[in-house]
């Protein structure tokens, strides 16, 4: 399997397995500020993030037209512990649509990219562009699953496993 084909399938599974957990989260989730961040706010942090990562380059990125200033950042700190960034919560109809304009960014996204490239186009990050597409990748799965988990234990809610998009 070619590399380009690879990473276009893997990003396709990991937005699935988030469309997933945003579809099946509870009302009372949605928004609950008992959790360090609400469950939301992560939805929209790693979709946000997935999208921005999909460039070449940071001046390569347009933000979603809906998007919100600072609603991007979480912190895992504890509540007293965390400076405030309010934000008007997004609903879910917001971020399933959100999802879907990810999902249909990734191919062309893909291709557009220089997978050659020795230094992807974020100085923050020191490695290839090959590699910080899987890094972003793993930061989609990753937090799909976290949000997975939540789902398992405060609702009895599992989400199914999707090995290629």
């Amino acid at each position: 399997m070619e590399v380009r084909s690879a990473l276009k399938s893997q990003y396709h599974a990991g937005l699935k397995t988030l469309h997933e957990v945003i579809e099946k989260c509870p009302d009372a989730m949605w928004n609950d500020p008992a959790e360090a961040a609400p469950f939301w706010r992560v939805v929209y942090h790693t979709l946000f993030f997935a999208h921005f990562y999909l460039q070449q380059t940071q001046e390569g990125f347009r933000p979603w037209a809906r998007h919100r200033e600072e609603a991007q950042y979480i912190s895992f700190l504890p509540r007293e512990q965390r400076p405030p960034k309010p934000c008007e919560s997004f609903t879910r109809e917001d971020l399933l649509g959100y999802c879907k304009e990810c999902d249909g960014m990734i191919d062309a996204g893909v291709e557009a990219l220089d997978l050659e490239a020795p230094q992807c186009g974020f100085p923050w990050y020191k490695m290839s562009t090959l590699e910080h597409q899987i890094l972003n990748i793993r930061h989609i799965q990753n937090h799909a699953a976290a949000l997975s988990s939540r789902l398992r234990r405060s609702a009895g809610i599992a989400i199914s496993w999707v090995g290629k998009g």
